[in-house]
């Protein structure tokens, strides 16, 4: 489960505590909402689906492969559909490669999305094995599935910007530097990063 609204105002009120730019920038933009998804193989395929479609295209795909594969939408069964009938469903050749990299170490017991390792960097290094997973796809599930309290997920580009405006830099940091300027925010970066995305157009930021 992720981050719950009274975890994400404990943790960055004792960021703020020590943070004076963030405190300042809590009284401005006010406290994120929880952003919490589902544990477990279904939330992963989601994210394969959603990749570089629109928000609407991807329910779209979604809700087809739904009906085709049944409201469990179990790994075994995508995995038993040929490549025509997940086309018709509006998977491409290349998501169609994500999706049973998938459902074949899920099925397997390669993969056990229940039982990752408690280090965030073992975990991560788990799920990037899934093709089509890379390391930001497996961050965003560790913080909105797994609520896992110190995920920085240095690599998005709205969580970039929304550092260089917090921190008032001249340009937007680099993955590398936006990396270096959470290291401040530990233990809590997750909730520093869900501040991030919902101060990313606030106008009062």
């Amino acid at each position: 489960m992720g981050l719950t609204n009274s975890q994400l105002r404990e943790h960055l009120d004792a960021v703020a505590e020590k943070d004076a730019v963030v405190a300042a920038a809590l009284d401005r933009c006010g406290y994120p909402e929880e952003r919490i998804r589902p544990t477990g193989y279904r939330t992963l395929l989601r994210t394969i689906v959603g990749q570089q479609v629109s928000v609407a295209a991807a329910a779209s795909v979604w809700n087809r492969l739904e009906a085709e594969l049944g409201e469990e939408m179990a790994a075994r069964e995508l995995l038993d559909r040929d490549f025509d009938t997940l086309r018709a469903c509006g998977l491409s050749r290349q998501k169609q490669g994500y999706a049973r990299s998938l459902c074949e170490l899920v099925e397997s017991g390669e993969l056990d999305l229940e039982g990752l390792p408690q280090d965030d960097e073992e975990a991560i290094a788990e799920l990037v094995r899934i093709k089509g997973i890379g390391r930001w796809s497996a961050e965003i599930y560790l913080l909105f599935a797994e609520g896992r309290q110190d995920i920085w997920p240095a690599g998005d580009l709205a969580v970039q910007e929304a550092v260089g405006r917090l921190l008032d830099l001249p340009e937007r940091p680099s993955e590398k530097h936006t990396r270096e300027l959470g290291e401040q925010w530990r233990p809590y970066r997750g909730a520093m990063a869900i501040f991030t995305w919902h101060t990313y157009n606030n106008a009062a930021l």
